[in-house]
């Protein structure tokens, strides 16, 4: 369970709008009767957020085959996504969601600390939804080198 958003499992996952990285408006809605993998991710190429993606885009076809859909969101922008996209073959919808909308409707723009200082930023954070849109479990702190791994155990779990 999570005390770092303002989300906890069992409620009902916000509803957002935002275009992926080929110009598609992806919703929420759009994959209701579906498990939705809804990962937030800091930043385009860099080595954590390739990480993840690429584990991933590598175990993709087992989540497909278990019912899941992934839906990646971060505050770059559909030209950064685009180029993330093809640089590493990702086969799922990025979101770039600059004015930060969905990634404050899910609590995740918050305080950071690196290097002795903070700022505000995207908290690495994947939400586990089920087929009728409540929040199943939220991971927060993904491992991006076995994130595959980890949503699977997560949803089993929960």
């Amino acid at each position: 369970m999570s005390k770092e958003t303002i989300l906890e499992p069992g409620d009902k996952a916000p509803d957002f709008k935002g275009v992926d990285q080929n110009g598609n408006v992806v919703s929420l809605k759009d994959f209701k009767g579906k498990k939705v993998v809804l990962y937030f991710y800091p930043k385009d190429n860099t080595p954590g957020c390739t990480a993840q993606a690429c584990n991933l885009r590598d175990n993709y076809e087992i989540l497909i085959n278990k019912g899941f859909q992934i839906i990646g969101v971060s505050g770059d922008s559909v030209k950064s996504h685009k180029k993330f996209e093809e640089k590493f073959d990702l086969p799922f919808p990025l979101i770039a969601d600059e004015d930060k909308k969905i990634i404050e409707d899910y609590g995740v723009w918050r305080p950071k600390l690196f290097m002795g200082r903070s700022f505000l930023g995207i908290v690495r954070t994947t939400f586990l939804i089920d087929e009728k849109g409540i929040i199943k479990t939220i991971i927060d702190k993904p491992n991006t080198k076995n994130h595959t791994e980890q949503v699977l155990d997560a949803w089993d779990e929960n």
